[in-house]
């Protein structure tokens, strides 16, 4: 079974789930495991000493349940339980080609994820369009004041200079103030692109 392991990363609201949801109309046999549904009840997550609770760090996360999830799609991606509409023009050589299509906000930092993908993708925002796109939504726990440059922020910056600073990471980092269209149009070529290669 030939299949692709596509993953999205990027800052807070910068589009990377949305982006995902997209392709997965558009691409065969397409699945999505995100990062999100690994979060550990908020009885778990660190408090730091200003009261803000740490959830913008690996120690937040089931991590070893996420890369589980991953490793058992990869035995079996067909059985994953993924019936797709067929999607449109998609040729008839990639019917049996699986995609999956892992999205976050912190995956290039751990190792065991690090060994498993064909393309990585980083959705960057600046300072502003990501705290302006932040206040819009509606968190549980809600955001406590300062958080944002607090914590959320920080850690960003932090886990992006350590995957700059990592000469061997392989990541295409896309402008997420680009309108949806023209990002979607992006990745979508660049997959393609890749899954043709996987069935020369």
């Amino acid at each position: 079974v030939n299949f692709l392991l596509c993953f999205f990363n990027s800052v807070t609201n910068g589009g990377k789930t949305t982006l995902a949801e997209k392709l997965k109309n558009m691409l065969p046999n397409c699945d999505i495991i995100s990062q999100d549904d690994f979060f550990k009840p908020e009885s778990e997550v660190e408090t730091d000493e200003r009261g803000f609770k740490l959830y913008d760090v690996l120690d937040a996360l089931y991590m070893d349940e996420m890369v589980a999830s991953v490793r058992n799609w990869i035995k079996s991606p067909a059985g994953s339980g993924v019936v797709t509409e067929e999607p449109q023009k998609t040729c008839d050589n990639l019917k049996n080609v699986y995609i999956l299509i892992v999205e976050g906000f912190l995956l290039y930092n751990y190792e065991p994820l690090n060994k498993l993908w064909n393309r990585r993708y980083f959705l960057t925002l600046p300072y502003e369009e990501c705290k302006r796109r932040r206040s819009t939504r509606v968190y549980q726990p809600a955001d406590t004041p300062g958080y944002f440059d607090g914590h959320v922020w920080p850690m960003y910056l932090k886990y992006k200079n350590e995957l700059e600073e990592n000469a061997s990471m392989q990541v295409d980092y896309l402008d997420g103030t680009k309108s949806q269209e023209e990002l979607l149009s992006y990745v979508y070529s660049d997959i393609i692109q890749e899954l043709n290669k996987l069935m020369e």
